[in-house]
């Protein structure tokens, strides 16, 4: 949910809206192939009920969620088939006698619910075991004989094997594969990005809402800047030394953080120069340039994916041209005005060429990543900057197994009351799926069990997501089991709705829902008569266990986001000064040039920190209402830290032409007083406290204001005599204008920042 849409239909709207990106064609064949065959052979063999365990595994594993290398594929895939093979069997042999099962059930559920403690390849590892328990506890709770047991247990583990050798067919061959594809994926949320900038100047109705957008896709680009350093790490760490295409992929990877360090930068002179009327006179090809470098960012992408060399960019290259063109013009049409009247404009002309600068340092980056993107495909060394030193991402140090669980084995952990309310939860509804004897009841228990999250928002969302996308499949499913009589027509639409459903998966969970379920409906036809009705109970469970699971999350041991966001804020806020704080210090002691690594480092961690307050924001929207309390001044709150985050962000991009050779006075106090507010409102969300006033920030900043404005003069005295010549006067302009300027955006944002943190601690 976004912060400008609270209304409750454009909130459910927003559950069915597709995802950037493209549908996962190759996905879906994948998925086709690995289910067509054990269907295949049942049919042919007369054996679909049997055959149903094979398809049943082999979908599971191929349905758990990895996104890195090869080998940590192949663990989870060998963990999920060992895993969904002994849930068959444990629920096998406990489904006979109640008083057996509901325990078990409750134990399983609560040691999966706890496998979230481990990242998330273990909890979609441990969910689709869960599930497979779930369906083998009430699907197959009868066997004759030992040797039935030992036969489906073996067809189990045979679909589970069939999966991942299918699935990792390619390790051998092309190992590095998914590090080139999440770094792909990288660029491509990078475009998006770059485009989003494009359009700042283009919705002045409209800026909160671009705004919003613009910050989810940074925070999508952070996000997977960190995975792609994950994947990076895993797969060349345990060499002595990355090879040609390991050293070239980290320079393109980290080549990402410069990009969106410049684009924020941009963001933030766009923003000042908008404000002037000397900006319209160029707005069309800045946004040209924009717009051309989403393109080759784009065109990039495609190539890294593809293993192709990268496109020309004479577009990018042509729209900066005419850009310093009529910037050259609007320049000396400036400068040879009047000198009384040049001073507003000329303060407007030095941001338009800020600007101007800042664009052509992002096309020479796009040029130097597709030469080695280009290096990359022809597997050679190239003459690019992609041998300069660039250290690997370093590896955080991992607890032992033992260690997490012991830390977590607590109600103050909120994976430890989770694992503890989906264990209640999904006995219960097994329990009275039992006891009521209810047809395929197991579908309760299976949306209870997918549907309940670790906060009420996230099961809320995917509770309206099963739901409703259950009831519009469930009625697609009964109009396909009345229309289609035949078993082999049946079995061809049920491989085409997977087929589609798992190539939109990644893109849509509500349309995955509507296509799944008549894909299960037609399923559950082939191997055993169910006709039309099958659909109607699974809307009916659906709903159940959809109230079961909003019910559990509500009333079982909940940790609302209100008592945890201040929490979270305090972190987001003491981030954000750690980096002001490296960053300015550069500006106070400009001769010290070994800062960039740190600067880098508390940049990243802000950023995390600013999503995951984001993402904090999020949870507190999907909350009840009652709940929530206060919405605005937690948005207002938000937007501010990250305006704030992009303001130092800027200083540090401008810190590449700042000598240092003129300093204002008043920057240190200024600094200084800024540290001690930013710890204050840290303090202030820490404890629940109203802040401290605030000290008088506006008087050094018109100490600073002045010796603008005395050099601004100066300058314009020398413009006579010294046009083009690069004086000491002019260096000052340039290096302290654009510092004063970010100086009165950080105070501004400090002070609503702290109106608001005395509102919410009211």
């Amino acid at each position: 949910m976004s912060f400008t849409d609270k209304r409750p239909l454009g909130w459910l709207l927003q559950q069915f809206q597709l995802q950037p990106g493209k549908p996962a064609i190759a996905s879906g064949l994948r998925s086709l192939f690995i289910l067509g065959v054990p269907i295949g052979i049942g049919i042919i063999t007369n054996h679909a009920a049997e055959s149903a365990i094979a398809t049943m595994a082999a979908w599971f594993v191929g349905m758990v969620n990895v996104d890195g290398a090869y080998r940590q594929r192949a663990t989870a895939m060998i963990a999920a088939t060992i895993g969904v093979t002994l849930m068959f069997l444990i629920a096998s042999l406990v489904s006979s006698h109640l008083w057996l099962a509901i325990p078990t059930t409750f134990l399983v559920i609560f040691i999966t619910g706890l496998a979230s403690l481990y990242g998330n390849v273990a909890a979609s590892v441990s969910l689709i075991t869960s599930i497979m328990f779930v369906i083998a506890l009430a699907k197959f709770a009868s066997f004759s004989n030992l040797s039935t047991l030992i036969q489906h247990c073996g067809l189990c583990l045979a679909g589970g094997t069939w999966t991942t050798v299918l699935s990792l067919g390619l390790w051998v061959v092309r190992p590095d594969v998914p590090a080139m594809q999440i770094v792909a994926n990288c660029y491509l949320s990078l475009s998006n990005f770059v485009d989003l900038a494009s359009q700042r100047a283009l919705n002045p109705k409209n800026h909160q809402q671009w705004e919003q957008r613009f910050l989810q896709a940074q925070d999508t680009v952070i996000q997977n800047l960190t995975s792609a350093r994950s994947v990076w790490t895993t797969i060349w760490t345990r060499q002595k030394g990355a090879n040609l295409r390991g050293n070239q992929l980290l320079v393109l990877i980290e080549d990402i953080n410069q990009i969106v360090n410049s684009v924020i930068a941009l963001i933030e002179l766009l923003a000042i120069a908008s404000e002037h009327q000397l900006f319209s006179r160029l707005e069309k090809e800045i946004q040209q340039v924009i717009q051309q470098s989403a393109i080759a960012l784009q065109m990039l992408s495609q190539a890294i994916a593809k293993g192709k060399n990268s496109p020309h960019l004479g577009d990018l290259d042509r729209s900066l041209e005419a850009l310093e063109h009529q910037r050259q013009v609007l320049r000396s049409q400036i400068l040879n005005q009047t000198i009384n009247s040049q001073t507003d404009n000329y303060s407007a002309l030095l941001n338009l060429g800020k600007i101007t600068a800042s664009l052509t340092k992002l096309a020479e980056q796009i040029h130097t990543d597709a030469e080695i993107v280009t290096d990359i495909s022809l597997g050679k060394q190239g003459n690019s900057n992609a041998q300069r030193d660039i250290s690997p991402p370093a590896q955080a140090e991992r607890s032992t197994i033992i260690d997490t669980l012991r830390n977590n084995f607590t109600f103050d952990s909120v994976l430890f009351r989770h694992a503890l309310r989906l264990a209640l939860i999904t006995t219960l509804a097994e329990l009275l799926a039992s006891l009521l004897q209810l047809p395929r009841g197991y579908w309760i228990t299976l949306t209870a069990l997918v549907a309940l999250k670790p906060n009420f928002g996230g099961t809320s969302q995917t509770t309206v997501q099963r739901v409703v996308g259950t009831i519009l499949g469930g009625i697609i499913g009964i109009a396909l089991v009345l229309l289609v009589k035949n078993s082999l027509a049946s079995a061809v639409c049920f491989l085409l709705l997977v087929f589609v459903a798992m190539s939109v998966r990644s893109l849509s969970y509500s349309l995955f829902i509507i296509l799944l379920t008549p894909a299960i409906i037609l399923l559950l036809n082939i191997i055993s008569a169910g006709g039309w009705k099958v659909g109607i109970l699974r809307i009916f469970d659906s709903l159940a266990g959809g109230v079961l699971a909003l019910l559990g999350s509500y009333l079982l041991f909940p940790r609302w986001e209100r008592q945890q966001l201040p929490a979270q804020l305090e972190k987001t806020i003491r981030a954000n000064l750690a980096y002001f704080q490296q960053v300015i210090a550069n500006y106070l002691h400009p001769e010290h040039n070994a800062f960039a690594d740190s600067i880098n480092m508390l940049r990243h961690q802000a950023a995390l920190e600013n999503a995951n307050a984001n993402a904090a924001a999020q949870r507190l929207f999907s909350e009840p209402r009652h709940i929530q309390g206060e919405i605005e001044p937690v948005m207002t709150l938000m937007i501010y830290i990250r305006g704030f985050f992009s303001s130092v962000t800027t200083l540090a991009e401008h810190l590449r032409e700042f000598s240092g050779e003129y300093q204002f006075p008043e920057l240190k106090r200024l600094a200084d007083t800024i540290v001690q507010v930013l710890e204050n409102l840290a303090d202030a969300q820490g404890l629940g406290q109203p802040p401290q006033p605030l000290p008088a920030l506006d008087s050094y900043l018109e100490a600073i204001h002045k010796q603008i404005e005395q050099l601004h003069t100066a300058r314009l005295s020398e413009i006579a005599t010294n046009f083009n010549t690069l004086t000491p006067t002019l260096q000052a302009v340039q290096e302290q204008t654009p510092l004063s300027t970010e100086l009165d955006r950080i105070v501004n944002e400090i002070k609503v920042m702290h109106c608001v943190i005395a509102r919410l601690q009211e």
